[in-house]
């Protein structure tokens, strides 16, 4: 058997040019298979580095990456994220190590523990989050394939992480750090507690609508179901917002602070600001003012010029 080495990032630079890397996050499960498949096509002729599948209660994202894998040629393909609740780390360990090497090592594995609403959905019962994902994380890496010789296989392992205890997790054991719907001070300061060795991704809302009344009624929709959650209040929470900010959909000042909405110079300044904050790339979830059946693609058509 051989033991599959897990990539190490590039380490970030600080305040270098304000170009960065750009990935894509969208919920693809609605989409049938075939504009699934041009939606991955789609993406890469746009110069995207990467598209992120989630794991919900659609597509299986491993199986879902090897289809988008197939049909692409330099488009990196990962799980944001993969559930540590689903399947057991030799089993994602395979699947990754399948998944690198039949591409050239365009996989990336993306983990996180989710939530406990959702993982009670499915049965599992909840554990402390930081314990779980460090172990998790650590069998991975442990994991013994059986796999070609003559192969070489690798692939950085994200986690999603915001508060304290899992970044700490992250800083130990992982390539390289999600945050979700934070704003660029997150961003500041999380790069702050992580060793140059530890990329970071955050993952940014952004809307193409000028109209301040509207983008904020579009970006409340958007934002309904983390409203609700109380680990990201505890987050918001420590980048000076309160109670206040939470209710009616979250206010103005929050929805501002967290999606990046206006035009698509707007856009691309936010995007450039989370670079400047030690963003190593920025993953953007394309809101679409119109269905949410596809992104929107002129955002991702001119976020790369």
């Amino acid at each position: 058997m051989m033991s599959v080495q897990t990539a190490t990032s590039s380490p970030p630079t600080i305040g270098r040019s304000l170009m960065t890397r750009i990935g894509i996050l969208f919920n693809t499960d609605r989409m049938i298979g075939s504009d699934f498949l041009d939606y991955a096509r789609r993406v890469e002729a746009a110069g995207i580095e990467s598209v992120w599948l989630a794991e919900l209660f659609g597509r299986e994202p491993f199986a879902a990456s090897g289809a988008l894998l197939g049909v692409t040629t330099t488009l990196k393909v990962g799980t944001a994220i993969a559930n540590t609740y689903v399947r057991d780390a030799t089993a994602a360990a395979a699947a990754s190590a399948t998944l690198a090497e039949i591409s050239g090592n365009r996989f990336e594995l993306g983990l996180g523990v989710s939530n406990r609403g959702l993982n009670q959905l499915r049965g599992h019962t909840w554990t402390p989050p930081a314990p779980r994902l460090e172990a998790y994380v650590q069998a991975v890496r442990a994991a013994r394939l059986t796999l070609p010789k003559e192969a070489t296989i690798t692939y950085p392992i994200q986690v999603a992480a915001h508060g304290p205890k899992m970044l700490e997790v992250a800083a130990a054991n992982a390539d390289g750090v999600f945050t979700y719907v934070m704003n660029v001070d997150h961003t500041t300061r999380t790069r702050a507690t992580l060793p140059d060795s530890v990329g970071l991704t955050p993952m940014t809302m952004c809307l193409l609508c000028p109209e301040p009344d509207r983008a904020r009624e579009l970006c409340r929709k958007a934002l309904g179901m983390y409203m609700g959650l109380d680990y990201y209040h505890r987050a918001w929470r420590k980048l000076g917002f309160t109670d206040d900010d939470f209710t009616d959909g979250g206010s103005d000042r929050l929805v501002d602070a967290i999606v990046a909405w206006g035009s698509i110079d707007d856009i691309k300044s936010r995007l450039a600001d989370q670079t400047t904050a030690g963003a190593e790339r920025v993953v953007v979830v394309p809101l679409n003012p119109v269905s949410g059946l596809q992104p929107d693609w002129t955002v991702v058509e001119q976020l790369v010029d």
